[in-house]
Protein backbone atom coordinates (compact mmCIF):
# COMPACT_ATOMS: atom_id res chain seq x y z
CA UNK A 1 0.00 0.00 0.00
CA UNK A 2 1.22 3.39 -1.18
CA UNK A 3 1.21 5.92 2.04
CA UNK A 4 1.70 9.85 1.16
CA UNK A 5 2.35 12.01 4.32
CA UNK A 6 2.11 16.05 4.15
CA UNK A 7 3.15 18.74 6.78
CA UNK A 8 1.74 22.44 7.69
CA UNK A 9 5.13 24.12 9.21
CA UNK A 10 4.71 27.37 10.49
CA UNK A 11 6.74 30.17 12.75
CA UNK A 12 4.89 28.34 16.00
CA UNK A 13 4.33 24.97 15.16
CA UNK A 14 4.43 22.12 12.87
CA UNK A 15 1.58 19.46 11.56
CA UNK A 16 1.80 16.29 9.80
CA UNK A 17 -0.54 13.83 8.68
CA UNK A 18 -0.20 10.62 6.73
CA UNK A 19 -2.55 8.84 4.49
CA UNK A 20 -3.26 5.67 3.15
CA UNK A 21 -3.94 4.63 -0.29
CA UNK A 22 -7.28 5.70 0.03
CA UNK A 23 -6.89 9.20 0.98
CA UNK A 24 -8.19 8.25 4.86
CA UNK A 25 -5.94 9.86 7.66
CA UNK A 26 -4.25 7.11 9.59
CA UNK A 27 -1.75 9.51 11.11
CA UNK A 28 -1.25 12.48 12.92
CA UNK A 29 1.94 14.01 14.06
CA UNK A 30 3.07 17.68 15.79
CA UNK A 31 6.26 19.27 16.36
CA UNK A 32 7.84 23.03 16.86
CA UNK A 33 7.83 25.82 14.22
CA UNK A 34 9.42 25.09 10.93
CA UNK A 35 10.18 28.48 9.39
CA UNK A 36 13.69 27.83 8.46
CA UNK A 37 13.99 31.81 7.63
CA UNK A 38 12.88 32.30 11.39
CA UNK A 39 13.96 29.57 13.72
CA UNK A 40 16.90 28.54 11.50
CA UNK A 41 17.35 25.16 9.67
CA UNK A 42 18.36 22.98 12.62
CA UNK A 43 14.91 24.00 14.05
CA UNK A 44 12.98 23.36 11.57
CA UNK A 45 14.29 19.99 10.58
CA UNK A 46 13.94 18.75 14.03
CA UNK A 47 10.44 19.76 14.24
CA UNK A 48 9.19 18.13 11.09
CA UNK A 49 11.18 14.73 12.06
CA UNK A 50 9.30 14.94 15.23
CA UNK A 51 6.01 15.62 13.50
CA UNK A 52 6.73 12.62 11.15
CA UNK A 53 7.75 10.35 14.05
CA UNK A 54 4.79 11.04 15.58
CA UNK A 55 2.47 10.51 12.96
CA UNK A 56 4.57 7.55 11.77
CA UNK A 57 3.97 5.69 15.05
CA UNK A 58 0.21 6.82 15.69
CA UNK A 59 -0.26 4.51 12.33
CA UNK A 60 2.47 1.82 12.40
CA UNK A 61 3.67 2.90 9.18
CA UNK A 62 7.83 2.45 8.03
CA UNK A 63 9.11 5.49 6.83
CA UNK A 64 10.09 3.13 3.49
CA UNK A 65 6.99 2.80 3.22
CA UNK A 66 6.07 6.20 1.74
CA UNK A 67 5.42 7.00 -1.70
CA UNK A 68 4.76 10.76 -1.64
CA UNK A 69 5.68 13.76 0.70
CA UNK A 70 4.84 17.35 0.76
CA UNK A 71 6.14 20.24 2.63
CA UNK A 72 3.96 23.29 2.47
CA UNK A 73 6.17 25.53 4.67
CA UNK A 74 6.58 29.31 6.06
CA UNK A 75 9.30 31.28 4.39
CA UNK A 76 9.63 28.46 1.36
CA UNK A 77 9.20 30.86 -1.28
CA UNK A 78 12.59 31.03 -1.48
CA UNK A 79 14.23 28.77 -3.90
CA UNK A 80 17.41 28.76 -1.52
CA UNK A 81 14.86 26.99 1.19
CA UNK A 82 13.29 24.86 -1.06
CA UNK A 83 16.60 23.31 -2.20
CA UNK A 84 17.90 23.03 1.02
CA UNK A 85 14.36 21.47 2.64
CA UNK A 86 13.88 18.67 -0.55
CA UNK A 87 17.96 17.55 0.71
CA UNK A 88 16.77 17.17 4.11
CA UNK A 89 13.37 15.35 2.95
CA UNK A 90 15.00 13.24 0.62
CA UNK A 91 17.45 12.06 3.27
CA UNK A 92 14.64 11.14 5.51
CA UNK A 93 12.46 9.50 3.13
CA UNK A 94 14.28 8.04 0.46
CA UNK A 95 12.12 5.98 -1.47
CA UNK A 96 9.75 9.11 -1.69
CA UNK A 97 8.47 11.18 -4.69
CA UNK A 98 9.08 14.86 -2.85
CA UNK A 99 7.59 18.43 -3.04
CA UNK A 100 8.70 21.74 -0.87
CA UNK A 101 6.17 24.39 -1.34
CA UNK A 102 4.45 27.64 0.40
CA UNK A 103 2.11 27.15 3.56
CA UNK A 104 -0.32 29.02 1.26
CA UNK A 105 -0.50 26.90 -1.31
CA UNK A 106 -1.22 23.96 1.10
CA UNK A 107 -3.69 25.77 2.33
CA UNK A 108 -5.46 26.50 -0.42
CA UNK A 109 -5.38 22.90 -1.68
CA UNK A 110 -7.31 22.26 1.33
CA UNK A 111 -9.69 24.73 1.19
CA UNK A 112 -10.89 24.30 -2.21
CA UNK A 113 -9.00 21.46 -4.03
CA UNK A 114 -7.86 21.76 -7.65
CA UNK A 115 -10.69 24.72 -7.89
CA UNK A 116 -10.87 28.13 -7.78
CA UNK A 117 -10.88 29.73 -4.22
CA UNK A 118 -9.00 32.82 -1.80
CA UNK A 119 -7.49 31.61 1.55
CA UNK A 120 -6.69 34.12 3.66
CA UNK A 121 -3.89 32.98 6.46
CA UNK A 122 -3.38 34.92 9.78
CA UNK A 123 -1.09 33.02 12.39
CA UNK A 124 2.53 34.10 13.50
CA UNK A 125 2.50 36.02 9.92
CA UNK A 126 -0.49 36.77 7.11
CA UNK A 127 -0.53 36.38 3.74
CA UNK A 128 -3.36 35.88 1.20
CA UNK A 129 -3.44 33.36 -1.93
CA UNK A 130 -5.87 32.60 -4.63
CA UNK A 131 -7.07 31.02 -7.67
CA UNK A 132 -9.47 32.09 -10.77
CA UNK A 133 -11.14 29.66 -12.76
CA UNK A 134 -8.49 29.97 -15.50
CA UNK A 135 -5.99 28.58 -12.73
CA UNK A 136 -4.41 32.07 -12.79
CA UNK A 137 -3.24 32.83 -9.40
CA UNK A 138 -1.97 35.68 -7.38
CA UNK A 139 -0.55 36.38 -3.64
CA UNK A 140 -0.26 39.64 -1.31
CA UNK A 141 1.70 39.55 1.88
CA UNK A 142 3.57 37.11 3.16
CA UNK A 143 6.88 39.32 3.31
CA UNK A 144 8.06 38.72 7.14
CA UNK A 145 7.58 40.78 10.14
CA UNK A 146 9.89 43.46 9.28
CA UNK A 147 8.11 44.24 6.33
CA UNK A 148 4.53 43.27 6.50
CA UNK A 149 2.45 40.54 8.18
CA UNK A 150 -0.39 42.92 8.82
CA UNK A 151 -2.89 41.50 11.05
CA UNK A 152 -0.52 38.49 11.89
CA UNK A 153 -0.31 37.14 15.83
CA UNK A 154 3.43 38.99 15.68
CA UNK A 155 2.04 42.42 14.32
CA UNK A 156 -0.44 42.70 16.99
CA UNK A 157 1.41 41.40 19.99
CA UNK A 158 4.62 44.20 18.49
CA UNK A 159 1.66 46.64 18.59
CA UNK A 160 0.65 45.98 21.93
CA UNK A 161 4.19 46.41 23.51
CA UNK A 162 4.75 49.71 21.32
CA UNK A 163 1.23 50.93 22.75
CA UNK A 164 2.29 50.17 26.28
CA UNK A 165 5.91 51.90 24.95
CA UNK A 166 3.71 55.00 24.46
CA UNK A 167 1.74 54.94 27.48
CA UNK A 168 5.13 54.79 29.44
CA UNK A 169 6.48 58.09 27.65
CA UNK A 170 3.18 59.87 28.29
CA UNK A 171 2.89 60.08 24.73
CA UNK A 172 -0.53 57.66 24.93
CA UNK A 173 -3.58 57.14 26.15
CA UNK A 174 -3.78 54.48 29.51
CA UNK A 175 -4.25 51.03 28.28
CA UNK A 176 -4.92 47.65 30.12
CA UNK A 177 -2.07 46.72 28.13
CA UNK A 178 0.63 48.11 30.38
CA UNK A 179 -0.25 45.54 33.12
CA UNK A 180 -1.33 42.35 31.57
CA UNK A 181 1.33 41.72 29.17
CA UNK A 182 3.99 41.51 32.38
CA UNK A 183 1.21 39.41 34.00
CA UNK A 184 0.55 37.45 31.13
CA UNK A 185 4.77 36.83 30.15
CA UNK A 186 5.54 36.58 34.15
CA UNK A 187 7.72 39.54 33.44
CA UNK A 188 8.71 41.33 36.52
CA UNK A 189 9.47 44.34 34.92
CA UNK A 190 9.75 46.85 31.52
CA UNK A 191 13.34 45.64 31.10
CA UNK A 192 12.86 41.91 31.58
CA UNK A 193 9.97 42.18 28.97
CA UNK A 194 12.38 44.11 26.44
CA UNK A 195 15.52 41.86 26.86
CA UNK A 196 12.96 39.07 26.41
CA UNK A 197 11.85 40.28 22.76
CA UNK A 198 15.37 41.63 22.07
CA UNK A 199 17.00 37.43 22.36
CA UNK A 200 13.48 36.33 20.93
CA UNK A 201 10.33 38.22 19.27
CA UNK A 202 9.17 35.31 17.77
CA UNK A 203 8.53 33.99 21.24
CA UNK A 204 6.58 36.61 22.82
CA UNK A 205 4.58 38.61 19.96
CA UNK A 206 2.69 36.37 18.78
CA UNK A 207 1.29 35.42 22.66
CA UNK A 208 0.23 38.21 23.39
CA UNK A 209 -2.86 38.45 20.62
CA UNK A 210 -5.06 36.78 23.37
CA UNK A 211 -3.99 39.18 25.73
CA UNK A 212 -5.13 42.09 23.19
CA UNK A 213 -8.03 40.48 22.59
CA UNK A 214 -9.15 39.97 25.98
CA UNK A 215 -8.08 43.89 26.26
CA UNK A 216 -10.93 44.63 23.80
CA UNK A 217 -13.16 43.06 25.20
CA UNK A 218 -12.91 45.01 28.23
CA UNK A 219 -13.24 48.00 25.90
CA UNK A 220 -9.63 48.96 26.03
CA UNK A 221 -9.10 51.70 23.29
CA UNK A 222 -5.66 51.13 22.80
CA UNK A 223 -5.94 47.18 22.24
CA UNK A 224 -9.70 48.09 20.03
CA UNK A 225 -7.31 50.45 17.59
CA UNK A 226 -5.19 47.50 17.32
CA UNK A 227 -7.76 44.83 16.03
CA UNK A 228 -9.56 47.60 13.76
CA UNK A 229 -6.37 48.40 12.02
CA UNK A 230 -5.51 44.55 11.76
CA UNK A 231 -9.44 43.64 10.40
CA UNK A 232 -8.67 46.43 8.07
CA UNK A 233 -5.17 45.27 7.03
CA UNK A 234 -6.05 41.55 6.48
CA UNK A 235 -8.96 42.58 4.64
CA UNK A 236 -6.96 44.69 2.29
CA UNK A 237 -4.21 41.51 1.60
CA UNK A 238 -7.74 39.61 0.49
CA UNK A 239 -8.78 42.25 -1.84
CA UNK A 240 -5.76 42.69 -3.32
CA UNK A 241 -6.01 39.23 -4.82
CA UNK A 242 -9.32 38.82 -5.45
CA UNK A 243 -8.75 42.43 -7.41
CA UNK A 244 -5.50 41.09 -9.20
CA UNK A 245 -7.40 37.66 -10.47
CA UNK A 246 -10.70 39.61 -11.34
CA UNK A 247 -13.25 37.96 -9.33
CA UNK A 248 -14.79 40.59 -7.58
CA UNK A 249 -18.23 39.49 -9.31
CA UNK A 250 -17.98 36.04 -9.29
CA UNK A 251 -19.00 33.52 -6.78
CA UNK A 252 -16.04 31.98 -5.02
CA UNK A 253 -14.98 30.59 -1.26
CA UNK A 254 -12.92 32.80 0.63
CA UNK A 255 -11.80 31.11 3.56
CA UNK A 256 -9.69 31.67 6.76
CA UNK A 257 -7.04 30.41 8.01
CA UNK A 258 -4.62 30.41 11.26
CA UNK A 259 -4.51 31.19 14.71
CA UNK A 260 -5.71 34.90 14.79
CA UNK A 261 -9.14 34.06 13.79
CA UNK A 262 -12.11 32.52 15.80
CA UNK A 263 -10.35 34.33 18.82
CA UNK A 264 -11.89 38.08 18.54
CA UNK A 265 -15.77 38.60 17.89
CA UNK A 266 -14.46 42.30 16.65
CA UNK A 267 -11.67 40.96 14.75
CA UNK A 268 -13.59 38.30 12.66
CA UNK A 269 -16.76 40.58 12.70
CA UNK A 270 -15.19 43.72 11.46
CA UNK A 271 -12.81 41.69 8.58
CA UNK A 272 -16.18 39.63 7.37
CA UNK A 273 -17.86 42.80 6.48
CA UNK A 274 -14.78 44.39 5.03
CA UNK A 275 -14.04 41.05 2.78
CA UNK A 276 -18.84 40.97 2.08
CA UNK A 277 -18.09 44.72 0.63
CA UNK A 278 -15.26 44.19 -1.93
CA UNK A 279 -16.24 40.60 -3.19
CA UNK A 280 -20.85 40.40 -2.45
CA UNK A 281 -20.91 37.24 -3.91
CA UNK A 282 -17.92 34.89 -2.34
CA UNK A 283 -18.62 32.45 0.50
CA UNK A 284 -16.55 33.21 3.39
CA UNK A 285 -15.87 30.44 6.01
CA UNK A 286 -13.14 28.85 8.40
CA UNK A 287 -11.00 26.21 7.22
CA UNK A 288 -12.54 23.32 8.24
CA UNK A 289 -9.64 20.86 7.69
CA UNK A 290 -5.99 21.04 8.44
CA UNK A 291 -3.69 22.43 5.76
CA UNK A 292 -1.56 19.27 6.18
CA UNK A 293 -4.28 17.37 4.41
CA UNK A 294 -3.94 19.40 1.77
CA UNK A 295 -0.36 18.63 1.37
CA UNK A 296 -0.75 14.81 1.99
CA UNK A 297 -3.21 15.32 -0.77
CA UNK A 298 -0.79 16.81 -2.93
CA UNK A 299 1.66 14.34 -1.73
CA UNK A 300 -0.31 11.64 -3.17
CA UNK A 301 -1.25 13.12 -6.82
CA UNK A 302 3.16 13.49 -6.97
CA UNK A 303 3.54 10.20 -6.14
CA UNK A 304 1.12 9.00 -8.71
CA UNK A 305 2.19 11.09 -11.90
CA UNK A 306 5.26 12.91 -10.51
CA UNK A 307 5.85 14.92 -14.41
CA UNK A 308 2.02 16.41 -13.55
CA UNK A 309 2.64 17.64 -10.09
CA UNK A 310 2.45 21.44 -9.04
CA UNK A 311 4.72 23.13 -7.09
CA UNK A 312 8.50 23.60 -6.39
CA UNK A 313 9.89 20.27 -6.94
CA UNK A 314 9.75 16.81 -7.66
Amino acid sequence: MAYSIGFDGGGTKTDCVLLNATGEVIGEGHGGPANPLRSGYDAAFASLREAAAAALTAAKVRQSDIAGVCAGLAGAGRRSVVRRVMVFLSQEFPGAVTQVCSDYEIALEAATGPGPGVVLIAGTGSVAYGRNPAGETARAGGYGPWIGDEGSAFEIGRRAVSAVARTRDMDGPVTLLTEMIPAALDCPDWDDLTQRIMKDPDDVFPKLFPIVADAANSDDSAAKEILFSSAIGLGNLAMTVIRRLKMREKEFPLVKCGGVFGHSRMLDDLLDSVLASGALRAKISRLEISPAVGAARRAARLSESPEKATGHGA
